[in-house]
């Protein structure tokens, strides 16, 4: 028996009338398009909040910023109402939806609190239009200093990681290799890179050098540790697999020892990654007069905490590109384990 009343087709007629589909309707009451439509709101709000009280200091780019977060309310609210004509990209948007909730609703009460009432201090708190501003002033510098940390940055980690490999694959395989190797590397490995400053600056002929001394042995440490120990569990089965079809020892190193151990090993490039940046910052900040630590120390020294704010962000997105990248690596070459790790 049929339950269709007639307060259904009223309803029904109603929402029609009023040229509102019946899904759509029901989508919004369940929450499909919830958080979009509150993502858009909580942009407006910031941007309203960014025009209508006065700005307590001189920061040029209110206005822009204003109308940034318009732009971007529009874009999520025109997005969430034709997300189902997006494909993977409405997908996508009603994923992050409510993480530009959180966002909109953080950036307004910072806007509020900083440039608007004051109930933060300044300088030591800047409003978002201070780091924006920061962004369009002070483009070049905090560009050179980007670029001087990624040369620096990059030299070191692929020195350290080189050496760390066929350190690791040497100890690995070797006993002999092992016997020496092995108690320089429990000596050295475990002090922090940061300790052999002193003995860096002194030892090396320029700064730049020392500084890339010091990253190659924060990448090189992990690298080599994690290295060893996956040569080191490579089952003894492959090896006698591979000598029984007449397997010569530099192929039983190079297309079945390395193989098996790669898990092993982006493992310690990810934990050499995240050293070496650490180690790059206290460098730049202490013996390179260049990159994003010589900036932040630059910065704080003027007491321009936008800029040390701003150039925190850039040195964030960095480091979390580095290793999404390196993710993106290690997955193309182990196709076996994509997804076991994720980031």
């Amino acid at each position: 028996m049929s339950t269709y009343s007639v307060s259904d087709a009223s309803a029904a007629a109603g929402q029609a009338a009023a040229g509102v589909s019946p899904g759509w309707l029901e989508k919004l009451r369940s929450g499909g398009y919830g958080a979009g439509l509150a993502a858009g709101a909580a942009w407006l709000a910031f941007g309203a909040s960014c025009l209508y009280w006065e700005d307590l200091g001189d920061w040029s780019r209110t206005n822009g910023v204003a109308i940034g977060a318009f732009l971007i309310a529009a874009l999520a609210l025109l997005g969430t109402l034709g997300a189902d004509f997006l494909g993977g990209a409405g997908v996508a948007l009603r994923r992050r939806a409510p993480w530009l909730v959180a966002l909109g609703s953080f950036l307004t009460l910072w806007e509020i609190a900083t440039a608007k009432f004051g109930w933060l201090p300044l300088p030591f708190f800047p409003p978002p239009q201070a780091i924006v501003e920061v962004y369009t002033d002070d483009l070049p510098k905090l560009f050179n200093s980007v670029i001087a940390s990624v040369k620096l940055q990059l030299g070191g980690y692929i020195i350290g990681a080189a050496i760390g490999f066929l350190t690791g694959v040497s100890i690995g395989w070797s006993q002999k290799v092992g016997y020496w190797v092995h108690p320089v590397l429990r000596f050295i490995g475990p002090l922090p890179a940061t300790a052999w400053l002193p003995f860096a600056f002194f030892t090396f002929p320029s700064s730049w050098s020392a500084s890339t001394f010091l990253i190659a042995l924060a990448t090189g440490f992990p690298v080599t540790v994690l290295t060893w120990s996956g040569v080191a569990s490579v089952p003894n089965a492959y090896y006698d697999v591979a000598r029984t079809l007449g397997a010569k020892p530099s192929f039983l190193v190079l297309k079945v020892a390395i193989p098996a151990a790669l898990p092993h090993v982006f493992v310690g490039l990810f934990m050499g990654l995240g050293s070496s940046f650490a180690v790059l910052v206290v460098a730049e900040m202490i013996g390179v007069k260049a990159g994003l630590g010589w900036y932040l120390q630059w910065a704080q020294g003027w007491a321009a905490y936008a800029n040390m704010y701003a150039a925190l962000i850039v040195m964030s997105l960095l480091c979390s590109g580095a290793i999404t990248l390196l993710f993106k690596t290690r997955d193309r070459l182990l196709v076996w384990q994509k997804g076991v790790v994720k980031w």
